[in-house]
């Protein structure tokens, strides 16, 4: 017995989910280039003969000696800028799961089983690859395990224009959950030493910017002092300090208050704090720290295949490329399993392989997690950071093929979303049956009109229809 809609995987969603999707994607794609271009310039830059002016301004410490934020501008690209990132992604997540379609938990199942498969698997392969390796070899465990946003999206919009809205949305919301669960394992695996005094300061602007938001405040001379408070005392304790931008995320309320008109309302203030801060995250935060941590010396051809030899940078690009497909493809049927819920009809497991490759992707958080896993200045380092190279590289191309056969049938899926198109100018194909009125034409002809209008009433119309484009 075929399934019904309600019990559909990666089913379409509702019409207001995929306009804000597809909003989404077009700011994630130009930051997803920026951030390609950002680490393109370092990799030039460290392998010329000008590398150790790189390593110069990758060095260079900022900040105020007395606050123990004297920072490399590496670190505080690392630190701060991807405060920002976490920020944005923290909102979204809490936004789909409060106001988006993965309210239900029907639709919520299938996204973070996903991302936990996209971890798991990985993680393992990795440790696999390092048993009985060096010394402190497993610590990087975590790096094949996080998923690139804008690197995933920006491949995404290039080599398939027409994939679905369902197929869009479970990707966007698959790296979000995996990057904050990424994030989950930073601040428990990664805190060498926890400062409790300053982990529990940390609580009291947290609070106190989380009472704000919630009155709906949105005075950025009030809030800015409090999110940096938050974020220094986070520092100071141990945490990695990124873990502040998903907490002072999840206090902002996403629907407005039953006194603003409630949901019906327009969108709330995390929708508005993410419209002001998506642009710098992806136009520069994420760039510009992918530039100062992409930049490493290969050495040259033999350089590059010593680095790929290295059971850690072999465990990362296994881990990234087989992991991820792996991993989420086999959650994605466990759950199609054992809830007896359907793949929908119009799509294929092909699909699902395709969108598992793209998240082996791993770049931003991955280059995180290696630093904080082998130190800046140590071999392994740099053996890493080759593999997650290596894997994102390997991971596109082979997602990129995938897709691209796919793509002929994700333009029929695209076209049949565009037509019937109502005078409430929703596709017909996301509305109920009893919610569908007459259908709104696409274009207008004399004949058109003359029907309205006695006096412009010509000869009868042919018998054969007009075509929408016709030369004249």
């Amino acid at each position: 017995m075929p399934s019904t809609a309600s019990n559909r995987l990666l089913a379409r969603g509702s019409w207001a989910e995929a306009q804000r999707v597809a909003s989404v994607l077009r700011k994630e794609t130009v930051g997803g280039a920026l951030l390609l271009l950002g680490a393109a310039i370092a990799l030039v830059w460290a392998n010329s003969p000008w590398a150790e002016s790189y390593e110069t301004l990758r060095d260079t410490r900022v900040g105020p000696a007395s606050l123990h934020l004297d920072l490399t501008l590496g670190t505080w690209a690392a630190d701060g800028l991807l405060a920002i990132f976490f920020f944005v992604a923290g909102l979204e997540l809490k936004r789909e799961f409060v106001a988006g379609d993965l309210r239900e938990p029907r639709r919520a199942a299938l996204p973070i089983a996903a991302a936990v498969g996209g971890m798991a698997v990985p993680a393992l392969i990795f440790v696999l690859f390092n048993l009985g390796g060096a010394d402190g070899a497993l610590s990087g465990w975590a790096i094949p395990s996080a998923t690139d946003i804008a690197f995933a999206l920006a491949v995404l919009a290039v080599i398939s224009t027409h994939l679905p809205s369902a197929l869009r949305t479970f990707l966007l919301t698959l790296a979000v959950v995996d990057d904050l669960l990424a994030i989950v394992v930073i601040a428990i695996f990664y805190t060498a030493a926890l400062d409790v005094p300053a982990l529990l300061l940390s609580l009291l602007p947290l609070a106190l910017f989380g009472f704000l938001v919630q009155k709906r405040v949105r005075s950025w001379w009030l809030l800015l002092p409090l999110a940096a408070l938050t974020w220094v005392f986070m520092h100071e304790s141990g945490i990695h300090a990124t873990v502040a931008g998903v907490l002072l995320a999840f206090t902002v309320p996403v629907v407005r208050s039953e006194a603003a008109g409630g949901p019906d309302a327009g969108p709330g203030l995390a929708e508005h704090f993410e419209h002001r801060l998506r642009p710098l995250s992806a136009g520069f935060a994420v760039p510009v720290f992918a530039f100062f941590s992409a930049g490493v010396a290969v050495g040259g051809v033999s350089g590059l295949g010593e680095s790929l030899g290295d059971s850690i940078a072999l465990g990362i690009m296994f881990g990234l490329v087989a992991g991820k497909a792996i991993g989420i493809t086999g959650a994605t049927w466990l759950v199609s399993r054992f809830t007896r819920a359907e793949l929908d009809e119009q799509l294929s497991w092909t699909d699902v392989v395709g969108l598992a490759l793209l998240g082996g992707m791993g770049f931003t958080v991955s280059l995180l997690i290696t630093e904080l896993a082998y130190g800046a200045e140590s071999e392994s380092y740099d053996h890493a950071k080759v593999g997650i190279l290596a894997g994102t590289v390997l991971a596109a191309v082979l997602a990129s093929v995938i897709l691209r056969l796919r793509n002929r049938r994700y333009r029929e899926i695209s076209a049949q979303e565009r037509v019937d198109v109502d005078a409430d100018g929703i596709p017909d194909v996301y509305e109920a049956p009893e919610d569908i009125g007459p259908a709104r034409p696409l274009w207008r002809t004399v004949d058109d009109d003359a029907e309205h209008d006695p006096d412009r009433r010509g000869p009868a119309p042919s018998a054969q229809p007009r075509p929408p484009f016709a030369e004249s």
